[in-house]
């Protein structure tokens, strides 16, 4: 077994189950439920019409966005936490990557869905706390420098594989890995306007 990878110990059929069972759980879209609840329309013809908080801080309700930031990062967590109770890390990784994919393509809405930084940052820190704690760190380094939501993510999933490198556990590296480069798929237009000059900043 490499070292970048946790020991497979779950049983096949209960990893299954925990991936099903996650990947539902991260779909839940708490971004379009709340602005519904709320009486602040569909959050998908909102701004930019993604389902996360910054999309949700569009409609000008601070509690609403905290609140989609705060469950986001949560249905990560849990997914993580209840597959360690239930199993072993192996089962705590496939659990995030999981809940993560759910956020990303979720079955509620037709697979199209946020861009996962919340869920990203609400994984790791269920997985490693110290790691996420960090990782969340430099997004709000990058935040402060730049007030730009999308370059505040990319520089946290890139530095998350870092972080790890260096201070470990190696066995999320590729866990790691994957969930950053998902992230960064995610953010290809965000990507093309930073290039271009065009991203808008926070508050704007």
């Amino acid at each position: 077994m490499t070292p970048f990878l946790p020991a497979l110990e779950t049983a096949p059929a209960l990893l299954a189950a925990i991936g099903v069972i996650a990947y539902l759980l991260g779909s839940v879209p708490f971004g379009v439920v709340i602005t519904r609840a709320l009486g602040l329309g569909d959050l998908r013809q909102i701004g930019s019409g993604n389902i996360g908080a910054t999309n949700v801080l569009r409609t000008g309700n601070k509690g609403a966005a905290l609140a989609t930031l705060l469950l986001d990062a949560g249905k990560g967590a849990i997914a993580v936490l209840i597959a360690r109770a239930l199993a072993g890390e192996d089962a705590a990784q496939l659990a995030g990557f999981a809940a993560f994919l759910g956020h990303l393509y979720p079955v509620w809405l037709g697979f199209k869905g946020g861009k996962g930084v919340a869920t990203f940052l609400g994984t790791l820190i269920a997985l490693a706390w110290p790691v996420g704690l960090m990782a969340c760190g430099a997004w709000l380094l990058m935040v402060l420098a730049t007030r730009i939501s999308s370059a505040s993510a990319l520089a946290s999933a890139a530095a998350t594989p870092l972080i790890l490198w260096v201070y470990g556990p190696h066995s999320l590296i590729a866990l790691s890995l994957a969930l950053a480069a998902l992230v960064w798929i995610r953010h290809s237009a965000n990507i093309r306007r930073l290039l271009a000059g065009t991203e808008p900043r926070i508050g704007a």
